[in-house]
């Protein structure tokens, strides 16, 4: 009978940490949500390291609620006690997560250490593009032009090459190539796209006073080759971000094209000639 009384003491102590834990995870997620959207307002607050750290220590609260729900069963108080002890943390983390765990959250660690892109940073991974949407303990996960969450673990992510736009320099460059035939004029289609970029609004002059001063063109067009159809034609257009940058390409090639039309300014396609042998049957 006394057996059956420790036994219920200790399923209701059991029961209150756990409930304790789930509300207190539950208390520290909404007061750091909470601050976290007060500082997002300010545009130049770097929400990275701060939603890292919240992730962290919810996830401490649990391991800590775990360790004291041990601690009541007497055959699992050593295992509590070794959750508890500052060094034993780690050794049994690393005996009971898995190695591919480990790696996710000392990566994701560096991540936030070394900051190859933050929250809101336009990435390339993988020939996947998105924002920075958030980056925990295990992942990131991006948000992609159609609204997709991609989610990539920390560990890749560590081994890859990463494409900021956004590092240190939102400015983007898009380069307008078009390929005209030989017999029409290059000095009127490089005027064209100059025009035509210079007038777009979303274009920016990135020149500098001293590139102003020496009468540097508003915008560099130039013939990059001579191919085996076409002359090929360059231009650079600068926006103030990759969304601007787009959204001018976009539009950039449809207004040129349509000048060309207007100038008669051939744009080649590939064309391929039969030649058919009539042979005498016998």
């Amino acid at each position: 009978m006394i057996d059956y009384v420790k036994d219920f003491r200790i399923g209701i102590f059991i029961a209150i940490i756990g409930i304790v834990t789930i509300l207190l995870g539950a208390l520290t997620d909404k007061i750091l949500r909470y601050f976290l959207y007060r500082k997002l307002s300010d545009k130049d607050y770097d929400a990275t390291g701060f939603r890292f750290l919240k992730h962290l220590v919810i996830t401490v609260i649990y391991i800590l609620g775990f360790a004291f729900a041990l601690i009541q069963i007497p055959e699992f108080k050593i295992i509590g006690h070794s959750f508890l002890a500052g060094a034993g943390v780690i050794s049994l983390v690393a005996g009971l997560a898995s190695q591919q765990a480990l790696s996710n959250i000392v990566s994701g660690i560096f991540l936030v250490i070394f900051k190859p892109f933050k929250i809101n940073d336009k990435i390339t991974i993988n020939n996947f593009v998105g924002t920075v949407e958030d980056i925990n303990l295990r992942q990131v996960v991006l948000k992609d032009a159609e609204n997709n969450r991609i989610i990539i673990p920390n560990s890749v992510i560590s081994n890859q090459i990463i494409v900021n736009t956004n590092m240190h320099d939102i400015k983007s460059c898009k380069i307008i190539e078009i390929g005209i035939g030989y017999d029409s004029d290059i000095e009127k289609a490089l005027e064209i796209m100059q025009e035509e970029i210079a007038k777009h609004p979303l274009f920016i002059d990135t020149r500098t006073a001293e590139a102003k001063k020496q009468k540097t063109p508003l915008v560099v067009a130039r013939v990059v080759a001579l191919a085996d159809s076409s002359v090929n034609l360059k231009a650079w257009a600068w926006a103030k971000n990759s969304t601007d940058g787009f959204v001018m390409y976009c539009d950039l090639l449809q207004s040129i094209k349509k000048r060309f039309d207007e100038s008669n300014i051939d744009i080649p396609y590939p064309q391929r000639v039969i030649t058919l042998k009539n042979n005498d049957l016998k």
